[in-house]
């Protein structure tokens, strides 16, 4: 069996994209949305948020991460959790 091919460079559709969009703050799902669109690949969506997240860092670009899903915590409220500084990552909460 042959790997599957896409017909599209992913990366370099997220690379065009971010390049695009410039400072505004973006949404994960609308990105992910265009890439599938625009390239047809088949990744996950975990995948392809990665990609797009890394990309974002090396450009200096804010992506919104409202993927929310089932083992998130909370429901996808569409908005950054502003309940924990950066200081409490890490620590437990009773």
């Amino acid at each position: 069996m042959l790997p599957h091919v896409e017909s599209r460079d992913v990366a370099a559709s997220v690379d065009k994209l971010l390049a695009e969009r410039g400072s505004a703050l973006l949404s994960m799902k609308a990105l992910i949305a265009t890439v599938r669109e625009q390239t047809g690949t088949e990744r996950s969506d975990a995948d392809l948020a990665g990609l797009i997240t890394k990309k974002a860092a090396l450009l200096g670009v804010a992506v919104l991460s409202d993927l929310g899903g089932p083992d998130s915590g909370r429901p996808d409220s569409g908005r950054p959790d502003l309940g924990r500084s950066p200081q409490d990552a890490g620590r437990k909460f009773s």
